[in-house]
């Protein structure tokens, strides 16, 4: 793994870090740690658990309201900015020539702004950025089209998808009248019906009607 490695001269510049993961599980520690050496503020580094597909995240926006002229932003990967194709090479020209931000991207060491600042430098690293926004934005649509592949087959196999309907046991009626007559608790009738307490109030409900 690319290590983040920064000179005693960026210590002076202004850092911040942005960490995405997609999922409210997934783990962001991966990307914590290969962050950590740079020496990024507490403060400025922002965290988010949002989908990559577009750039509308509320703590991305309020990364861009932070970010000033000549600050510098880490990231772990091109796709942690984001999956999508043209938004990834659209993000990246607007923070590095509208807001005139420099980027580095640890894994990818051509994708650093502070280092390329050439014609050769610059169309080394937007060749580069095509090529891995590309690939984001593929594994992206892969891994949507294995989704509904997987959902298909199983609905094929009679796979129901969605909360399980809770169906009334055949004795309902009895435990229901025990329970109105006040020889079961909440707790005993549930139980005999296999529901939570929470359940058994809705299908006597439902029952009732």
């Amino acid at each position: 793994m690319q290590k983040c490695q920064y000179k005693k001269s960026e210590q002076a510049l202004k850092l911040f870090g942005y960490i995405r993961v997609s999922m409210k599980d997934q783990n962001e520690d991966r990307q914590l740690v290969a962050l950590e050496p740079c020496g990024i503020p507490p403060a400025n580094l922002f965290i988010e658990k949002k989908s990559g597909k577009n750039f509308d995240r509320p703590v991305y926006k309020r990364l861009l309201r932070k970010l000033q002229e000549g600050d510098l932003l880490y990231i772990k990967s091109i796709d942690r900015l984001g999956r999508d194709y043209a938004e990834i090479i659209e993000q990246w020209r607007y923070l590095t020539r509208e807001k005139n931000i420099d980027i580095k991207v640890i894994d990818m060491p051509l994708l650093d702004t502070t280092k390329y600042k050439d014609l050769l430098g610059t169309f080394i690293a937007d060749l580069v950025l095509q090529v891995l926004s590309f690939t984001a934005q593929m594994e992206r649509e892969n891994t949507l089209q294995r989704q509904a592949e997987g959902i298909a087959v199983a609905k094929a196999k009679g796979v129901v998808f969605g909360r399980k309907q809770l169906n009334v046991p055949d004795n309902f009626e009895t435990i229901f009248t025990r329970w109105r007559d006040k020889e079961l608790t909440n707790e005993e009738a549930a139980k005999l019906c296999g529901f939570s307490v929470r359940t058994l109030y809705n299908k006597t409900t439902e029952w009732r009607t």
